[in-house]
């Protein structure tokens, strides 16, 4: 079994080079096959790159400039610079997205660090690089498991320290979430929680984690990726009258909490149906994930959160 899942409506007459998706790179348009990145590079060799990732649903982006937001964010942070401001990185996703003919699209910005002069250690005396892709929409849960919901595994595997890299950063070092990963698949289970130092919850690969405790939904304060779908839900919560507390969350608290679930944009809101092994109250989604989850995809007809490709 593998973890992501493709799914997308390609618009019929579109060159077949590019529907499994278009790539922006060293200023031109490439199918995504072509794509490449110099072993030179410091994003390869260091990690050191920041990103981010937006998604097409029905022909328009979600929340896209918030995206872009914290892209700038990200970059500006880790003292990177290209040659775009944000209008120009929306007109450059844009074009890739319509290369696709894509209608539901995972698309990501990128930013590394870049190759330096032979035998420099200096990354000031490197010359960033900016990338961009779409391809189909990714999703992080197949159908089967987003119906009975994710067995997740609360790891011992502790998340790097906030001290250390900034999660408020979109990054790649996914060392750590890579040996939660393993662990949940030897324990039988399909995805995975690290924890901090002080044993509460982090984040998992590529997603946060909010639980039903008590009758509130209650999510991680810090040590997370300040996730843009995660900011949605505690809209929504707020919205609906369901109380929200951002707050340290035990390790143990997802096995005896009445709902469970994670939030990713590459998929939306997904439930959890297990935790450790253990069966939660509810199969599926229930009730607050379903109120929430079903608000979440009506505000993608929304103008007020949609920008037309």
């Amino acid at each position: 079994m593998t973890d992501t899942y493709m799914a997308g409506a390609v618009t019929p007459g579109r060159a077949a080079d590019f529907r499994k998706g278009a790539a922006f790179v060293d200023g031109r348009m490439v199918p995504i096959e072509q794509a490449t990145i110099s072993v030179l590079d410091w994003g390869f060799l260091h990690s050191d790159a920041t990103y981010d990732v937006a998604h097409v649903w029905n022909g328009r982006f979600f929340r896209l400039r918030d995206h872009l937001a914290r892209f700038t964010r990200g970059m500006e942070r880790l003292r990177l610079s290209i040659p775009h401001d944000a209008a120009g990185i929306e007109n450059i996703l844009r074009r890739c997205v319509r290369a696709t003919g894509l209608t539901n699209a995972y698309v990501e910005m990128i930013c590394t660090r870049g190759v330096p002069p032979s035998g420099s250690r200096d990354p000031r005396e490197c010359a960033n690089r900016f990338l961009a892709f779409a391809v189909p929409f990714i999703w992080v849960a197949n159908p089967e498991q987003r119906k009975r919901g994710l067995r997740l595994r609360v790891s011992h595997v502790q998340r790097i320290a906030p001290g250390a890299v900034d999660p408020t950063v979109k990054n790649y070092h996914w060392l750590d979430l890579v040996a939660g990963l393993f662990e949940a698949y030897d324990a039988g289970d399909e995805t995975v929680v690290l924890v901090d130092a002080d044993g509460h919850i982090t984040e998992g690969p590529g997603f946060n984690v909010f639980a039903v405790v008590d009758g509130a939904l209650v999510t991680p304060a810090a040590g997370v990726l300040e996730g843009v779908t995660r900011r949605t839900i505690i809209e929504i919560a707020q919205e609906l009258g369901i109380p929200t507390r951002l707050r340290p969350l035990g390790a143990s608290e997802p096995r005896s909490a009445a709902e469970v679930f994670i939030s990713s944009t590459a998929g939306g809101i997904m439930p959890i149906g297990m935790v450790d092994g253990v069966a939660l109250e509810t199969s599926g989604m229930g009730p607050v994930t379903r109120k929430i989850a079903d608000r979440y995809w009506a505000l993608h007809e929304d103008p007020r959160y949609c920008i037309a490709v």
